[in-house]
């Protein structure tokens, strides 16, 4: 088998098993075959292995996600969030608050500008009143794990943390919390997916939100603070 029958077999794989081809396997398949190996291991784990989150809930945050990301080529996920059941009418709730969770910034201003000037008001409240509100048609659960996501999509690390408390408070499960943080991933990073966990493990450490015996545990593991090499200092 030459090496044009071997790239046509590691296509043909990919495509059985996704039911489509993007330009990006090619390339991987051409230049570095064991690169696309691993690349769909990891993807196939995040976005095709069941986990925690039922199906329906899963695509409807990867809607969220890839809208806050502005990025239109995995239609797929509408195909498979119609699949497990939903509607148009459920994307019309997905939209609005992945809409609004992209305004927060809104929000973060007024917080940090004209604060003074509206002392009786809580931004942090305010923000949650606007949370409820638009994300009413949604199941809680469902609208806390949106949120979550797409303010990991902006960097709103300061409205993560807001958001991550009152998951808490409304019972989300963290199983569910973790895997929405491990989507975030393939289309925003890992600088910002470890950014998002430092915001969960400070709110762990700090007792503001009531971990489980299993998150706590990974919190207090020391020495999770990753290695500066410019300055060669190890962070806690």
């Amino acid at each position: 088998m030459d090496d044009t029958d071997d790239l046509q077999t590691r296509l043909a794989h990919i495509r059985a098993k996704r039911g489509y081809l993007l330009p990006h396997h090619g390339l991987l398949a051409t230049a570095s075959p064991a690169l696309l190996e691993a690349y769909d291991t990891v993807y196939s784990a995040f976005a095709l292995t069941p986990g925690a989150t039922p199906r329906r809930d899963h695509e409807a945050v990867w809607i969220a996600v890839l809208t806050a990301n502005e990025q239109p080529v995995a239609t797929h996920h509408l195909a498979r969030f119609q699949a497990a059941g939903g509607t148009d009418k459920d994307i019309e709730a997905v939209l609005a608050l992945t809409a609004v969770t992209c305004g927060f910034p809104c929000w973060r201003f007024v917080q940090r500008h004209w604060q003074a000037h509206l002392p009786a008001l809580d931004m942090r409240e305010a923000w949650l009143a606007a949370f409820a509100r638009v994300g009413a048609p949604l199941p809680r659960r469902l609208a806390h794990l949106i949120a979550v996501a797409v303010l990991i999509c902006r960097e709103a690390w300061d409205g993560l943390a807001w958001q991550l408390e009152a998951a808490y408070a409304d019972g989300v499960p963290e199983v569910e919390l973790a895997e929405t943080l491990a989507l975030t991933l393939l289309p925003c990073g890992v600088p910002s997916l470890v950014e998002a966990s430092r915001v969960w493990r400070a709110l762990i450490l700090a007792d503001q939100v009531p971990a489980s015996a299993g998150f706590r545990a990974w919190a207090e593991t020391a020495g999770q603070g990753g290695f500066d090499e410019a300055s060669g200092v190890l962070q806690p």
